[in-house]
């Protein structure tokens, strides 16, 4: 098991910057992908970015050259830089672990976009 816990939500104008970040309870394993992914209200989860335990990152078409998914294996940690921010973009992001077959989430931190 794995608790993930994200932080770094909160309210921030159109154009605005802000950084997502994840720990995870445990050292994780060397074959995994972390990633990000937001619900907005009516909507579905939808992916926004993955990055593989090698590096490879992917991203939704709608974020590419906005937002920059990064991890830092030593602190057990994943970040999601996000840059010129849209009201689109509000949502509750999630961090996602999935390893050896099994997801695990966080219970998700709260992005607003909005002047």
């Amino acid at each position: 098991q794995v608790q993930l816990v994200e932080s770094g939500g909160g309210l921030v104008q159109p154009g605005g910057s802000l950084r997502l970040s994840c720990v995870a309870s445990r050292r994780i394993g060397n074959f995994n992908a972390m990633s990000w992914y937001r619900q907005a209200p009516g909507k579905q989860r939808e992916l926004v970015a993955r990055i593989s335990s090698s590096g490879i990152t992917n991203y939704a078409d709608s974020v590419k050259g906005r937002f920059a998914i990064s991890r830092d294996t030593a602190k057990n940690m994943v970040y999601l830089q996000m840059n010129s921010l849209k009201p689109e973009d509000t949502a509750v992001y999630y961090c996602n672990l999935y390893e050896f077959g099994a997801n695990y989430w966080g219970q998700g931190t709260q992005l607003t976009v909005s002047s």
